[in-house]
């Protein structure tokens, strides 16, 4: 997977088209990654100890990972993810500014 938690990612398809936010966490066998305050539903939920209040609350889902363009922080557009060996290690490198992400 290109991807990994902690990248800036732009998100090119879908309601929050065009925002941008950091990986929290990504899943790869269902091809998802979970971004903070992108792709956020609504669910009802009764009162228990953890909400106190009950009613409706904000949940973040998972986004899939072709809806999602990686942001490159050196040169801060968006950039498709190469592979260089540098030192003796796989690295993965901007595809614009050819720098190490």
């Amino acid at each position: 997977m290109k991807l990994k938690k902690g990248d800036k990612v732009k998100v090119m398809g879908g309601k929050d088209r065009g925002r941008d936010g950091v990986i929290e966490k990504v899943y790869q066998k269902q091809n998802t990654a979970l971004i903070l305050g992108i792709n956020q539903y609504k669910k009802h939920v009764k009162k228990s100890e953890k909400v106190p209040q009950g009613g409706m609350v904000n949940l973040p889902r998972p986004i899939d990972i072709s809806k999602l363009a990686l942001l490159c922080s050196r040169c801060g557009v968006i950039t498709r993810v190469g592979y260089s060996i540098i030192q003796h290690k796989k690295q993965r490198i901007c595809r614009k500014c050819k720098e190490k992400i």
